[in-house]
């Protein structure tokens, strides 16, 4: 076991980089058109004097985080910044002694929960801008010790202790819930859009792309080999029914095998509802009903975890498992939601990666062997360089073998980044990305991408960035996302 490492931090810096959007994104009751990545820059020094960089980044996601309706766009931009801003005061006044990791972090994460909680946050706002930071302490300490994310994982240079945040978990050492061995390649999960066109067909000519990427569901599993979907649903269990017809139409006419998971995206306040729609998916559509493998947070997270539901989701859960995703506020939200008959929780970078440990090895131990409890891999639009790696990274060292993504289907490749970044991308993740005429851009073949590159001091790729390339925080101006 390697020696835990103490670091203080000496400078964070954020920077942004707008990502237009090739086609719009509707998730729930949002469709977004535009994005933005937040980037924080971290600068530590070891204890033996040595300094190093780490980054970490987010897309910038308005009604995610927080759906409150009164909320206007530019209000949930602020309120990430915000948090991210205030998490960085409380790092840094936290780091400025030689600490091990774990014990900034839990300092850290308790601080913004409790700046949140004075700023009439959410959690989950909250608790993005510790995370972000979290994030960039751990590239850091990879890139000065020479260790790549699961390499920190196995020898614990990290210092976290899972019975510190769960008591039952005692003794459960980081080593024990990581793979054996980083993944070496991982199969994408597809989000299809509540607004994705299904077929070619259905594109009409003035809103063809031909921009040399695949633009509708059929061209992704004809030309990437897609075998996994992550289908949205829309609170319209009649309008649900009738889209997943179409798609399990498509997928039989192309006599193709799959797994899909539906994501409610908090867009089910009536179980009846959601019962409903699972019952005529069963009796109509049987092929897509054994294939699928999860509900994700169907119910809004006003009534997700209230006691009086518990029966109709445990009822839900026997015959398709469900999960918590934006009610996972809380280091303790998934012990919460399980005793209510939830199976799984999602992990997303944004949420933190401290807690999606702690979560896996939770299901871990709550399972008999069955994969009865589980944690699956989300996606917030994790988008080329940082956030993106960093999150592939996380996945490659717990093992889950299929993923979210989206980044590659709603952004355009790699343009977003500077000629500097693809062409380190090109040389440095060779097996990662691929040349598609003058597009460079995720390289998915049959269905999944190779992690390899990923294995490299810290989280994966902040060598890449160029930080010329960045918009400084303070002189970025967030109404051109609304232009």
């Amino acid at each position: 076991m390697s020696e835990t490492t103490k670091v203080s931090i000496k400078e964070v810096e954020f920077f942004v980089r707008n990502a237009p959007m090739r086609m719009p994104f509707r998730f729930g009751a949002v469709t977004l058109t535009s994005s933005a990545v937040l980037h924080v820059r971290m600068q530590v020094e070891m204890e033996n004097g040595a300094c190093a960089t780490g980054w970490a980044a987010d897309m910038l996601a308005p009604k995610w985080f927080d759906k409150d309706p009164d909320k206007s766009y530019e209000k949930n931009l602020r309120d990430l910044v915000e948090a991210a801003q205030a998490a960085a005061s409380n790092y840094m006044e936290i780091g400025k002694q030689p600490s091990s990791f774990f014990s900034i972090w839990r300092q850290g994460y308790d601080a913004g929960c409790a700046w949140g909680d004075g700023h009439g946050l959410n959690r989950l706002t909250a608790a993005n801008g510790p995370s972000l930071q979290e994030r960039a302490l751990i590239d850091a300490v990879g890139v000065a010790r020479g260790l790549s994310y699961h390499q920190m994982l196995v020898d614990n240079a990290l210092g976290i202790e899972l019975g510190d945040i769960h008591t039952e978990l005692q003794g459960v050492q980081l080593a024990d819930i990581a793979a054996s061995q980083p993944l070496k390649s991982v199969h994408i999960r597809h989000t299809v859009g509540l607004v994705d066109p299904i077929r070619r067909a259905d594109i009409a000519g003035a809103d063809l792309l031909n921009d040399g990427l695949p633009q509708s569901l059929e061209e992704y599993v004809e030309s990437q080999g897609i075998r996994y979907l992550k289908i949205k649903i829309g609170g319209d269990a009649g309008a649900d029914f009738s889209r997943l017809a179409d798609i399990a139409a498509l997928l039989g006419e192309k006599n193709i095998t799959y797994r899909a998971t539906l994501d409610g995206n908090e867009q089910y306040g009536d179980m009846e509802a959601l019962g409903g729609l699972l019952t005529r998916i069963e009796r109509e559509l049987p092929v897509l009903y054994d294939n699928l493998l999860y509900i994700e947070q169907p119910l809004d997270r006003a009534v997700a975890l209230d006691e009086s539901l518990a029966a109709d989701i445990a009822a839900i859960s026997q015959r398709k498992p469900m999960l918590i995703d934006e009610s996972d506020e809380g280091v303790d939200t998934f012990k919460q939601a399980v005793a209510l008959g939830y199976r799984g929780v999602s992990s997303k970078a944004c949420k933190g990666l401290v807690k999606a440990l702690a979560n896996s090895a939770l299901a871990r131990h709550l399972d008999d062997g069955s994969g009865k409890f589980f944690m699956s891999a989300e996606d917030l639009t994790n988008i080329p360089v940082v956030s993106l790696h960093q999150d592939l990274a996380h996945v490659a060292a717990l093992g889950i073998t299929h993923v979210e993504r989206n980044g590659h289907h709603y952004v355009r490749g790699l343009d977003h980044l500077s000629e500097r970044e693809q062409q380190l991308c090109r040389s440095e993740h060779a097996a990662l990305y691929r040349q598609m005429g003058p597009l460079l851009a995720l390289d998915i073949r049959h269905g999944q991408i190779d992690l390899s590159s990923l294995q490299r001091p810290g989280l994966g790729g902040g060598e890449a960035v160029e930080e010329t390339a960045l918009t400084r925080i303070e002189d970025w101006d967030m109404n051109t996302l609304m232009e």
